[in-house]
């Protein structure tokens, strides 16, 4: 939902909620912010008679000159020296009063001569009965909140199991809740169609068993194709996920019969991780539960994931007829000759394009929920993608496991000059690679271009406490922070456009592995929870990231630079302001937020 403040002594509030997340920018094109240092912030929670102001982690260093892990502030003395904030605190279906309060004087002596600037806002529900539900975990786990909870202890090893519990509920959040609420839609003779790439999550693996004791008709595919290898050093790694996912299988007694194999292309991997509900005798397709969520344990506690719940009838047609494609396990096999082998596959591209026309240009996304299904021959698709980041009006936001491909970078390479804004949330830094045949092309600030990779603290660090991360705690092994794939397009303009699902957004998830995205236009409910969480998990390891660069260019510093260490800190003047000038990318992420239209009243 989307809300505005009354303009007061020049300050307007603009803000965004999604379910646990509330994003605010303040325009101060009126105001006068000479000797400015930041602002206060005040929530006032009436539900639970709650109201203080919020917490903040920079301080002024003439106030606490050697802050420590131990020190907690408040905005009320240490303010937030930014005109873009986020709550990422607050609870779902929840109405909150935030009041601004413009700080000036010196950090000893704060002066507050303006009146507060108050905004009302409500999140959104985390169950509902809209067409759409949209489901993230923490995805933090390198983070200062499960440091001082869980002292980075994984949540496996944590005692009493009680803790166990809580740590795994607070990693999780509401998703693990969710896909087991939608398993639970399916009643005595309904049908559940699942189609997995990991299945090894045994409270998901139990709930699928239940139901079939139910009398739901149950009916999975799972990748099972036999990949096992031994590595140069002799060690002998066994098929993934075939193993595991079989594994479980056995384990919780779901019975072969209600289970096919995906063995054929073995060099590809079945990606999708989704649910289809059909209704009654007559089988009809009613509700998907789809995603970037595989069923792991890292999946639900560890890496960034999305569970998306959609409740319509065509949707959930077309998924049905794609697992009834995938059903056969087409596509070449292990056996096959060259020429057969690349028959096969190209039969079954042409089979899964024949399911559906698919735009191969963004301005033709049909309004309301459309689907994309892998593999398909071409870059039709991912040149959409990619169109869609660099033709936006105003702002686009992207999340990538394994990089940015090239047709990317290429489109926005001249994006220089536009008021358009890109971020890019990535697994890892952005860099050459010593193995890559391709030049490599450098986005920045200059092209508009924010990027924030997985990293966290690996050393404390004034205030901030030591981290860890998914990969140390065990719960991920290839992707340990950004494993969800997701796209939005000017998702706070009038006709948002939000891709999202199981594809990675590169050459082998659009022609080569089996994969979904939903296409989902003009919806901005959907797109204003994305957008949220998108800056929750952004603006968490932006700071991580900016950090590991600052460490990493300490050894080339020149002599008399400034101490990379002050950016650690709140600045005592007003030379902050500096970064919001016109023409600067902050000022340009403000731009974002004011031209806003169709608000909450």
């Amino acid at each position: 939902m989307r809300f505005k403040s009354e303009k007061i002594d020049g300050y307007r509030i603009f803000a965004v909620s999604g379910i646990n997340t509330v994003s605010f920018a303040i325009d101060f094109d009126d105001a006068d912010t000479r000797g400015m240092l930041g602002f206060a912030v005040e929530r006032h929670d009436k539900a639970e008679d709650e109201r203080y102001f919020m917490y903040g982690f920079k301080v002024f260093r003439s106030v606490i000159p050697e802050p420590d892990d131990k020190t907690a502030v408040s905005t009320f003395d240490h303010p937030i020296q930014s005109f873009v904030w986020d709550d990422f605190t607050a609870k779902p279906n929840r109405d909150y009063e935030y009041f601004f309060y413009p700080l000036k004087g010196r950090p000893k002596n704060l002066l507050r001569p303006d009146r507060p600037v108050p905004i009302k806002i409500r999140t959104e529900p985390d169950f509902s009965t809209e067409p759409h539900d949209v489901f993230f975990n923490r995805g933090v786990a390198s983070s200062q909140a499960y440091t001082r909870k869980f002292d980075n202890v994984p949540p496996d090893k944590l005692e009493p199991p009680a803790k166990r519990l809580r740590a795994e509920q607070w990693l999780s959040r509401q998703l693990d809740e969710a896909i087991l609420e939608f398993i639970g839609r399916a009643k005595r003779g309904d049908t559940l169609l699942g189609c997995f790439y990991e299945f090894r999550y045994e409270p998901v693996a139990r709930a699928i068993k239940k139901a079939i004791d139910g009398g739901v008709d149950v009916q999975l595919i799972i990748d099972a194709k036999v990949n096992e290898y031994t590595d140069k050093q002799g060690k002998f790694h066994p098929s993934f996920p075939r193993v595991d996912n079989l594994a479980m299988l056995r384990k919780v007694g779901i019975p072969m019969t209600r289970v096919r194999k995906r063995e054929a292309r073995a060099s590809d991997i079945q990606h999708n991780k989704f649910m289809v509900l059909l209704k009654g005798a007559s089988r009809q397709p009613r509700e998907v539960w789809t995603g970037s969520t595989n069923i792991s344990t890292g999946a639900f506690l560890g890496q960034t994931n999305v569970g998306h719940w959609v409740r319509d009838a065509k949707v959930a047609a077309s998924f049905a007829a794609y697992w009834d494609l995938l059903k056969s396990d087409p596509g070449g096999r292990k056996d096959d000759d060259p020429v057969t082998a690349r028959r096969r596959n190209a039969a079954f591209r042409r089979a899964v394009e024949d399911l559906q026309p698919v735009p191969s240009r963004w301005q033709d996304i049909p309004q309301g929920t459309s689907t994309v299904f892998s593999p398909r021959s071409g870059d039709a698709v991912l040149e959409m993608y990619a169109r869609m980041i660099d033709e936006a009006k105003d702002l686009s936001c992207i999340t990538l496991a394994f990089g940015i491909n090239n047709v990317f970078k290429q489109l926005l390479s001249d994006n220089t000059a536009r008021d358009h804004v890109t971020f890019f949330l990535l697994e890892k830094k952005d860099k050459p690679s010593k193995r890559g045949t391709q030049p490599f092309i450098q986005i920045d600030s200059r092209h508009n271009v924010y990027k924030a990779w997985g990293s966290f603290l690996k050393e404390p660090l004034h205030q901030w406490a030591k981290e860890t991360s998914a990969g140390r705690m065990g719960l991920n092994q290839h992707v340990s922070f950004i494993h969800s794939k997701f796209l939005l397009m000017d998702p706070l303009g009038d006709d948002p456009i939000v891709v999202t699902g199981s594809a990675n957004f590169s050459e082998p998830s659009t022609n080569s592995n089996d994969e979904n995205m939903l296409l989902i236009r003009g919806n901005r409910r959907v797109a204003d929870i994305y957008f949220t969480e998108f800056n929750r998990l952004f603006f968490h390891y932006y700071f991580r990231s900016v950090r590991e660069a600052m460490q990493q260019r300490e050894s080339s510093k020149p002599r008399n630079a400034p101490p990379e260490e002050d950016s650690l800190f709140l600045r005592e003047d007003d030379t902050w302001l500096d970064k919001y000038k016109p023409g600067k990318l902050r000022r340009k992420r403000v731009q974002v937020f004011t031209r806003m239209t169709d608000f909450e009243t």
